[in-house]
């Protein structure tokens, strides 16, 4: 019996051309599974980062060009931002699904199986579907087409059907991957926030890379310009902080008789679950750390603390346990440097990794080399420069706190 297809093995000489793609491929996590019949990219909620799933015997029966082909289009959605936020306003339906589909092939005609919804092939219901649209035009497009009407019996599966994967009757064709973790929209949400954020790191260093190696292989100028329109909007970093502090929370029990044991009533005491959020905000304090950012960063936590107490570990080149205190829920503090060295990050995430944190936040200004691995999620604020020219590329959220804000 042969062993089973690893994608993974075969990603770096796929994208060998193509340095805009293989940058957000060393970002997005591949995972081998039967339960999908093609591949599929999702956020995945536990973790809060963009992962690919697929099926190796799908892909085993692919050649070297549709087997690029079919991770350009799972990557097109994450550029789309098709799996995070971007959602009609009927929510999601296998009408939506298709649209998606048709604007990502017109990207890639003559690099896919044939099965996926391709404009303008020959032979398909598409036949007659222009190139180059968006999804919410080719959404139009549908919606408006005889071919794909309900019938008045009510018998067809009309917009929100599943399709009989035929041309005519109301059936629309089924997709070539599998969108079925995409869920409701999160825009507007911390979660939707995070999630916009973890993508804008995605596309901001593969495009970096794009730039550094002097080409974006296959991507379009029309495609370039939707990523620099999606990379330059703020993101509110206030709901950001509060996502992290919220999603770092653990459940902490503790006996109490106001609420009985469901299965022992009246004989054990019951349980009243508490959530807190123990989180470490690191602060950098090196000398090329301005007075003006330190005390834009203590304002900052002022506002921080009306969500939750937390522990302040000052550092430069080392973590000096004298130092640090804890900042309790609603206090107010005045800004103050206590060290004035170089700058080692690996200072504080130790300090951190050796009690039992739940969240390290670490006000700075990224210029220091690439840390040591965080046990528990680790969190960037810096200002715009340091967001701009970081000193080490990270898969981790970093955000920029404007000088307006």
């Amino acid at each position: 019996m042969s062993k089973k297809f690893d994608l993974n093995k075969h990603t770096a000489r796929l994208l060998m051309r193509e340095p805009f793609f293989a940058g957000i491929s060393r970002r997005v996590d591949k995972t081998a599974s039967t339960a999908i019949p093609t591949a599929g990219v999702r956020l995945n909620k536990a973790t809060g980062y963009f992962e690919m799933l697929y099926n190796p015997e799908f892909f085993e029966g692919l050649t070297d060009v549709q087997k690029l082909g079919v991770l350009k289009h799972e990557f097109y959605h994450l550029i789309f931002q098709h799996c995070t936020d971007r959602l009609p306003e009927d929510g999601m339906s296998k009408i939506w699904n298709v649209a998606t589909d048709l604007a990502i092939n017109s990207h890639l005609i003559g690099e896919l199986p044939e099965n996926g919804c391709i404009p303008s092939q020959k032979d398909t219901p598409f036949e007659d579907y222009p190139v180059g649209l968006s999804s919410e035009a080719y959404l139009k497009m549908l919606k408006e087409d005889p071919q794909f009407q309900k019938p008045e019996d009510g018998d067809g599966d009309g917009e929100g059907g599943q399709g009989d994967g035929q041309s005519g009757g109301g059936g629309l064709p089924d997709t070539l991957d599998d969108h079925g973790d995409w869920g409701e929209s999160a825009e507007g949400t911390e979660a939707g926030e995070i999630a916009k954020q973890r993508l804008k790191e995605i596309l901001e260093q593969a495009s970096k890379e794009a730039n550094r190696s002097g080409s974006w292989g296959t991507v379009s100028s029309e495609v370039r310009k939707e990523i620099q329109k999606f990379l330059n909007p703020s993101i509110d970093w206030r709901k950001m902080l509060s996502y992290f502090i919220k999603t770092s929370r653990k459940a902490n029990k503790r006996s109490t008789i106001r609420r009985l044991n469901k299965r022992y009533p009246r004989i054990h005491s019951g349980h009243k679950v508490t959530r807190v959020a123990n989180i470490a905000i690191s602060i950098d304090q090196s000398g090329s750390v301005s007075d003006y950012m330190l005390a834009s960063f203590f304002n900052e936590l002022n506002s921080l603390s009306k969500l939750a107490t937390f522990t302040v570990v000052p550092f430069d080149t080392e973590v000096d346990e004298s130092k640090v205190f804890v900042w309790k829920k609603g206090e107010n503090r005045e800004w103050e440097r206590v060290l004035c060295g170089g700058t080692c990050f690996n200072a504080p995430t130790k300090y951190v990794n050796e009690r039992d944190f739940d969240g390290h936040i670490i006000l700075t200004d990224m210029y220091a080399p690439k840390p040591i691995p965080s046990k528990c999620q680790r969190m960037w604020i810096t200002d715009e420069n340091g967001k701009a020219n970081p000193y080490f590329d990270t898969k981790e959220v970093v955000v920029a706190v404007k000088a307006n804000d």
